[in-house]
């Protein structure tokens, strides 16, 4: 049977928001929660389970991110963040490509948004968000209520987190479950990667060095 996972799925959630651009802006430059500034940088590197030992080994894969620019769409500032992904010649599942990539991103009253809509992260909610469905069942996330310390190769780091799941047709919650951790003023610290059908997660990508202004 298909294996489906957690983290490929399309995300189908709009939102909408009819608040200024300019007082946006504003709230921005005082919480600027993501670190949406031109020239921030982040390097990642990926983990993976190995049954044996129990522990979580680098795979040698490296996600280099950096802010290059900005560009405006329907009057609204996005952040175009460049990922170049390296070492992963033998295609590890739930690590990226080897290359580059290219995302827009922007920060409307504490939910990351892309550029078609669809919300990346939410730090100030707490419902449930549907994500995704399909014959099998249903994606969902949800921000968890208090903080983390999460020490990485980077450093420690005061975080809060959401969670993704799913449930299937019957409405059962499935075993598999992603964490997704930001910083205040840092943005992304460490997100994991697993199957629907198994508790222990395949994939830890942690923050290893980074340039924040």
């Amino acid at each position: 049977m298909k294996r489906i996972c957690l983290t490929i799925c399309f995300f189908t959630l709009l939102f909408s928001c009819n608040s200024d651009e300019d007082i946006q802006d504003h709230q921005q430059e005082e919480a600027n929660f993501y670190a949406l500034t031109v020239g921030n940088s982040w390097v990642y590197k990926n983990y993976r389970y190995n049954l044996n030992t129990e522990l979580y080994e680098d795979t040698g894969v490296i996600d280099s991110i950096n802010i290059i620019g900005t560009e405006q769409i329907n009057e609204n500032t996005y952040y175009k963040f460049r990922r170049w992904t390296t070492r992963n010649e033998t295609n590890i599942a739930f690590c990226n490509p080897n290359g580059e990539h290219f995302e827009l991103l922007r920060d409307s009253l504490g939910y990351l948004i892309r550029d078609d809509g669809s919300v990346k992260f939410v730090n100030n909610n707490f419902n449930e968000r549907q994500l995704a469905s399909d014959i099998w069942g249903t994606i969902y996330e949800k921000l968890v209520e208090g903080e983390t310390n999460m020490s990485v190769e980077a450093g420690d780091f005061y975080c809060i987190n959401s969670e993704r799941y799913a449930r299937d047709t019957t409405n059962e919650e499935l075993p598999g479950l992603d964490r997704f951790y930001y910083s205040d003023g840092m943005g992304l610290i460490l997100d994991t990667s697993s199957f629907v059908n198994n508790p222990i997660h395949s994939i830890e990508r942690r923050l290893d060095s980074y340039f924040v202004q």
